[in-house]
Order: structure tokens, then sequence, then C-alpha cells
């Protein structure tokens, strides 16, 4: 049996900010914005390449509050480009961090322990890893 993770909810307080965060400073994919009626508004978006979305919602999950949602990972192919194209789109973002050693040789010095750090306007805490077997 395969079980596939699809979609992780983000909880946001400001659906149009964090909605632009995401497609226009991240890059992710629009997939859906859907007025649930007197229910709210959710927004739906993907990583490019990713088999896994977000939903962006406020209140979806009253136990989490807005900004609550720490330790999302993006995994690159190339972090020092990765971290490139978010100082160009605007995003706060940590330098590289090299956490760990690699116990057998890889291709690239920071595959598997190169890290960057980032937070969406909200506070929700997302890293990026570099694995360039991925790409």
């Amino acid at each position: 049996m395969n079980w596939t993770l699809e979609v992780v909810v983000v909880p946001v307080s400001d659906l149009d900010r964090a909605k632009e965060f995401y497609a226009q400073r991240l890059g992710f994919a629009v997939d859906h914005d859907t007025d649930l009626g007197g229910m709210g508004r959710i927004v739906q978006l993907t990583p490019p390449g990713s088999g896994c979305s977000i939903v962006l919602g406020r209140g979806v999950v009253p136990e989490m509050p807005p900004g609550s949602l720490k330790g999302l990972q993006l995994v690159v192919a190339d972090l020092e480009r990765a971290r490139a194209e978010l100082v160009e789109r605007g995003v706060e973002v940590s330098e590289i961090q090299v956490m760990g050693q690699n116990p057998h040789p890889v291709p690239h010095p920071l595959d598997n322990v190169g890290f960057v750090f980032f937070h969406d306007p909200d506070g929700n805490g997302w890293s990026v890893q570099q694995i360039s077997a991925r790409g």
C-alpha cells in the first residue's frame, strides 16, 4: 500500500498576503482559491516539481494559530542557486548552513547537510535542503 502525503495545512492570518508570498516570492503554483461560502476561504498552492501541496487557511485547524507550523522542508538539487533565487525574490533567508557530515562520499559537499531557513509573513518556518540526486 502506498501512502502519499498530498497536502499540508499552513495556518495564516491574512490569505491574500500569504498567497502573494507563496505564489510571487516563492514561485508556488496556485492550484485553486476557493470561497467556502460562510465557512471561509482556502488557497491551495504547490511548489514547483512537488507532489505535495500546501493549503493556506485561517481557522482551518483551530488548534494551529497563524505562524505555529515549524519544520516544513523543501529539497533542491542546488542550494546555492535556490538561495540566490529566494534573495532575488525578496525572501529573507539565512546564509547556507552545514549541519552534520556525510558518512559517505557525495557528488557535492552540501548534499544532505546543506540547509537554508526562512519564515512566511506569519512566522511559519521552512527549511531548504540540498540533495543533488533529486535534480
